[in-house]
């Protein structure tokens, strides 16, 4: 990892080790139930990139934490609103280091989609 005084290490080694334990598990409850889940998967991608800066990553990586994460403001049990305060974290996320975000990132994310469709 490079350097960045800005960005908390030891809460990058969290959030990471949430996503690495539980992505999956949440893209299958997920998938085809969440609009925003191919964009989480890009960004996971992109934060796992070798080439994204350091406090890409640790945004990214606390964005989809947070979606994994099962307790957050709004359970996301709750019919019609439980992944509302999801989206916004992720949304909020990709507009401040989505520029980070390239296209392979995004045919990644399709690609392993189809793949989980099937």
């Amino acid at each position: 990892m490079d350097r960045d005084p800005a960005v908390d290490r030891r809460k990058l080694e969290a959030d990471e080790a949430v996503v690495r334990g539980g992505f999956r598990r949440k893209l299958r409850a997920t998938i085809g139930r969440v609009p925003f889940v191919e964009d989480a998967v890009a960004a996971f991608y992109c934060a796992v990139d070798a080439g994204t800066p350091l406090y890409v990553k640790a945004t990214l990586m606390g964005a989809i934490a947070y979606f994994i994460a099962p307790t957050d403001v709004i359970p996301d049990f709750i019919a019609a609103l439980g992944y509302t305060d999801d989206a916004a974290v992720l949304t909020a996320a990709l507009r401040a280091v989505g520029g980070n975000l390239k296209p392979r990132h995004r045919e990644l994310a399709r690609r392993l989609l189809d793949d989980m469709r099937r």
